[in-house]
Formats: structure tokens, sequence, C-alpha cells
């Protein structure tokens, strides 16, 4: 179900230049909040997966050739987003404020993957650099701020969500 809501959130999209927005973050880490670290990071990998056999999950579509595009270590770093997100805050007991660390820590590890990945291939890969600046502008300061709101709807959801779910004894 996860690797579903994942790739809608795919086609949910706000354009800004060079990284697109969108909901793909939701996703991965409530993945990584509900199902828990390796659950999480298993229905993130499956989304990838599903994306380099060439289905078109992807914000640019999908194939093997997927991974020479820029963006991609944005698909890696949510795959250890899901992991670190989880393995933080998947717990009966998290509270608030543990639940929104391990959110937060899953966004550092996706930005962090996304732009050292985008820095490379477009210095390997495409032979034209980017500035350090450049890739802070574009890569971070214009996509952060959607992003942590994502990060507080997603504690805020999961925070609602998990008692519930341990109730039931769904996972």
């Amino acid at each position: 179900m996860f690797t579903a809501l994942i790739t809608a959130g795919t086609y949910i999209r706000i354009p800004v230049p060079v990284c697109p927005f969108t909901l793909q973050f939701l996703f991965t880490t409530l993945a990584g909040l509900i199902l828990g670290k390796n659950r999480g990071a298993v229905a993130t990998a499956l989304y990838v997966i599903l994306g380099l056999a060439g289905l078109p999950v992807f914000t640019g579509g999908g194939g093997i050739g997927y991974v020479l595009q820029p963006t991609f270590g944005y698909l890696i770093g949510f795959i250890v987003g899901s992991y670190i997100t989880g393995a933080i805050a998947h717990n009966e007991k998290a509270d608030a404020k543990r639940i929104l660390i391990g959110c937060f820590a899953g966004l550092a590890v996706v930005y962090a993957f996304g732009m050292l990945y985008y820095y490379i291939i477009s210095a390997v890969y495409m032979h034209d650099p980017i500035s350090v600046g450049a890739l802070f502008l574009y890569c971070f300061v214009l996509a952060v701020p959607g992003d942590i709101a994502l990060c507080l709807l997603s504690s805020a959801l999961a925070k609602r969500l998990m008692p519930v779910i341990y109730a039931k004894g769904i996972i």
C-alpha cells in the first residue's frame, strides 16, 4: 500500500527549478513511521525498483537509465530516510517529539543523498558541474520549506494513526 501511495505522491507536484516538489517524501516518511525501519525501507525500495524496471513512477518517467538523472540520489535517500525515520520513531510509546525527530532525521538523509548525487552526476556524467551555491539554493533552500511542512504533517498523522494501528494489531 505504501508503495502505491509513494507512486501517487509522485504525481502531485509543484514545479520548483531543478528538483520538483512532490508528496513522495510524505509517504516515504510515513512508511518508516507506520511500518518501521525494515518494512518502510522495503516499501520505498520496491517503489524505486518498479521505476528502474521501467514503470513510469518517477517524476521524469522510469527505466534503468534514470540512475543517470541528477535527482536519482533523492530516490536512494528516500529508502535510507524511511529506514532512519522508522529506526528512530517506530515505537508503540513514541511521543510527538521522538516522531518529529525521526521525520527530520529522515529529511536530512534524503537531502544529503540527493544533493551529493546531484553534484556528482552533474560534474562527472553531465560534464556540467553545478556550483555549491547553486546546488544549495535550488536543491535545498527552494525545496526544504515544503518538506519541513511535510515533516510536521507526517508527524501529526503518525501520532494519530500509530496508536490505532498498534491497538488493532495491524502491525
